[in-house]
């Protein structure tokens, strides 16, 4: 069906498939079901991508410019979509936005869990779902008002999450997998005192990922470890891999039935990590919902631990076709909340926006963090640095109403640390406006200004303002990101 519609003074052609007519919602309008395409009338817009998960690309190119994408094909089955994949066209996943010359924002969202999938050129702004889907949310004005109305839209529907991790304090970027028990002992020793809520063991304790018993580094076991970081005033964090297993695992040799397989009854390969491939569980059977959710019962109920960050979530909506992804994803999520309880922290990384709303409390907006800002070696976006992950998180910052952005880490060291000062800065106030602060620094890595300037950081709580797309205001001072989000020494839009 063709016709014009009228949002925010303007008028635009559409062309739908679905049954049903458009109707009008506050801040926008309400599209039926199915494929839609509006006739734009922007010109050489600015686009904004919105990345299938966690990690992959966020941000505004204009449509003039080469898309934004991962160029490299392996890490794009980890970092992004390999089903949904064009070098020529902008696209995006759930969500896309035009902006004009004269700043006016044309967003067209997904409303449902049918892998819904945008994209744009001089002409049209496209969306559809994989087989049909669900409601759209059209609407144009303001940057910041399109985007906060498609938010309302969406907490109507999957719900958000109120509840706060407060400051975290993680084991990764000091240690990596070399994490034992016995320097946990000292730094949890170390962090007493210190205005932490959350001491997260990372990667690196258990016997292998898929197996997820405490490895030999942690003899006393994970109990004894959570009474440890509980009596020094602390919520015990455990970082988990639920959803995938690496080929060596004993749950890939003893319950193969329990693993994700194609047409040809092949492993699926669900991402590249560890120095290699690693698999999905089939969440679309039983049998594999209900491993996770023992799983989830020993780590919660019989270890303790009350904050859960998992990774590689996104493995739970491999590419099948013909396979329900996203609901598979939402029902397996289900399951970690109802067997970890309402009053477990649930921290999602890789995580699927749509389907993740109203179940994870907080979720990953970029890649890892690492201690420097770029990486000579590498142009794809996705990579761990510190610049991808601040372009990320910048623009996501809309999806704060729904649950907490987490930008990853902040870094008060000065050892094994290439960022500048500025660099630092811009993590910091970063995490401020997110409200989200995590910190990976061991306290005995610290000289006595740098642990002074960590608990002065921890303690603060500034009020936060936003002036524009980049720019705001903590306590009074103004933060402009755009600097560190420029490509190439230009902004898309010009904020």
């Amino acid at each position: 069906m063709a016709q014009v519609v009228e949002l925010g003074g303007r008028h635009f052609a559409l062309q739908h498939t679905g049954d049903g007519t458009p109707r009008p919602v506050p801040g926008g309008m309400l599209l039926p079901p199915g494929r839609v395409a509006i006739l734009h009338g922007l010109g050489d817009a600015s686009f904004y991508r919105h990345g299938h998960n966690s990690w992959s690309p966020c941000g505004w190119r204009r449509l003039s410019e080469p898309p934004l994408r991962i160029p490299n094909p392996t890490r794009l089955v980890t970092a992004d979509d390999p089903a949904f994949d064009d070098p020529a066209r902008h696209h995006g996943s759930a969500v896309a936005a035009l902006q004009g010359p004269d700043g006016g924002t044309l967003l067209l969202g997904a409303l449902g869990l049918d892998t819904p999938r945008l994209t744009a050129d001089h002409d049209t702004l496209t969306g559809w779902y994989a087989t049909g889907g669900a409601e759209w949310f059209l609407a144009y004005g303001p940057e910041e008002e399109v985007f906060r109305a498609y938010t309302d839209q969406l907490a109507q529907r999957f719900g958000t999450s109120r509840r706060r991790a407060g400051n975290v304090w993680c084991s990764w970027y000091a240690y990596y997998e070399t994490v034992t028990e016995a320097q946990l002992h000292k730094d949890i020793q170390d962090l007493e005192g210190l205005p932490f809520d959350v001491v997260q063991i990372d990667d690196g304790w258990e016997e292998q990922v898929g197996d997820w018993q405490p490895n030999a580094k942690f003899p006393s076991g994970m109990r004894s470890l959570v009474e440890r970081i509980t009596d020094a005033g602390f919520v015990a964090g455990l970082w988990l891999a639920p959803f995938i297993a690496l080929p060596g695992s004993r749950v890939v040799a003893e319950h193969p039935e329990l693993l994700l397989r194609d047409a040809s009854d092949r492993l699926v390969v669900a991402g590249y990590n560890w120095g290699g491939p690693y698999y999905a569980l089939d969440l679309a059977r039983a049998d594999a919902r209900e491993h996770v959710a023992a799983l989830v019962r020993t780590v919660v109920h019989e270890w303790g631990f009350k904050y859960l960050k998992l990774d590689f979530i996104n493995a739970a909506a491999a590419f099948l076709p013909g396979r329900d992804r996203e609901r598979i994803y939402r029902e397996a999520l289900h399951v970690i909340r109802e067997a970890a309880g309402e009053d477990v922290y649930l921290l999602g990384s890789g995580a699927i926006l749509l389907p993740s709303l109203g179940l994870l409390d907080g979720l990953r907006s970029g890649p890892d963090v690492a201690p420097m800002w770029d990486n000579y070696a590498s142009v794809d976006p996705s990579d761990a640095t510190a610049r991808n992950a601040v372009v990320n998180s910048v623009h996501r910052l809309w999806q704060t109403p729904l649950a907490e952005v987490d930008p990853d880490v902040v870094y008060f060291r000065s050892k094994l640390n290439l960022l500048t000062p500025q660099q630092l800065q811009w993590l910091r106030d970063l995490a401020d406006v997110c409200g989200f602060r995590a910190v990976s620094d061991p306290p005995a890595w610290l000289t006595p200004a740098e642990l002074e300037e960590l608990r002065t950081y921890l303690e603060a709580s500034p009020t936060i303002r936003r002036l524009s797309r980049y720019r705001f205001s903590l306590d009074g001072r103004e933060v402009d990101f755009a600097p560190a989000v420029a490509t190439d020494g230009q902004l898309y839009p010009i904020s």
